[in-house]
């Protein structure tokens, strides 16, 4: 690594973020310092190297088919740099950062993190509310835990559970739900954008959503299952936003049946990261909790 000390730390910086944003503006606003600073070290380093890295355009920059090389290379060391330098300030700070679907997080994690707090009280966590999937081998993420069919790259996924699905409702609608046949004559509780329809319980029991009837609509599942303990219709929960509303009374299952929609929960972290201590255990603790739930 001797070849490193004949070049400017900052200049690389520079052209890694001007290669990766397109433009010195947007560049400047990251490394916390002027257009013309940025500009001043892309020269520099491009004189050090004896070639241009960007063609220059009045929208911004493109890197030459020689820049594109060592920025492909620059991005690359410099998010294993600050994937380091974030785990040593996590460790330092005994922080556990979790990303987590809203609804998962809402209906049944928080209800059940002090259990784990009690168990690990040098553990910290924090939850980081949001259903993109983040990568956490380039992010202060150290776990996401997400719904899905796997199979996602550049990370390593552990199956948590499968999701199961099944109608709930207010005690008093299911007093009007005999057989699956019922259903057309009650209100149905819908998303816009589900990640499974109706389908996936219907069609084992023989029958398809076209026999269903109208009913609300709301923007996300926690709504759709507060409207259901509301008595305003049926809808088709899983165990992780139902059960705890089924055990204390505000839900009921009308029908015994829970089938598998293909999709699971999964426990995801860095594909290269090293194993920590405090991952281990909160995973350990999430598939005790789930084994107890189902």
């Amino acid at each position: 690594m001797r070849n490193l000390n004949r070049f400017h730390l900052n200049g690389l910086r520079a052209l890694e973020a001007a290669g990766r944003l397109g433009n010195l503006r947007s560049a400047a606003e990251e490394l916390g310092v002027t257009v013309g600073a940025v500009s001043q070290q892309i020269l520099k380093a491009e004189e050090q190297f004896g070639r241009p890295l960007f063609e220059r355009h009045p929208k911004g920059l493109k890197p030459t088919s020689f820049g594109e090389d060592v920025l492909r290379y620059l991005t690359s060391g410099f998010a294993e740099i600050s994937t380091g330098l974030a785990l040593a300030e996590r460790r330092r700070e005994g922080v556990l950062t979790v990303s987590v679907a809203p609804v998962f997080a809402s209906k049944w994690l928080v209800w059940r993190l002090q259990g784990f707090r009690e168990q690990h009280p040098d553990i910290r966590i924090r939850i980081d509310a949001d259903v993109s999937l983040v990568d956490p081998g380039s992010s202060d993420v150290d776990v996401c835990i997400r719904v899905g069919r796997g199979g996602w790259p550049n990370v390593k996924a552990d199956k948590l559970l499968d999701q199961l699905v099944f109608p709930v409702c207010s005690s008093t609608i299911a007093e009007r739900l005999r057989h699956p046949d019922d259903l057309a004559t009650v209100p149905i509780i819908r998303e816009p954008t589900p990640m499974f329809g109706w389908n996936a319980w219907l069609g084992l029991n023989g029958l398809d959503e076209s026999i269903l009837g109208d009913g609300p609509v709301f923007s996300d599942a926690s709504l759709c299952l507060d409207a259901a303990v509301a008595g305003q219709g049926v809808f088709l929960g899983w165990e992780t936003l139902a059960c705890d509303a089924i055990a204390m009374g505000r839900l009921v299952a009308p029908f015994p049946d829970r089938y598998a929609t293909g999709i699971s929960y999964w426990f995801v972290t860095a594909k290269s990261a090293p194993p920590a201590r405090a991952v281990g255990a909160f995973r350990d603790w999430l598939k005790s909790e789930l084994a107890i739930g189902s």
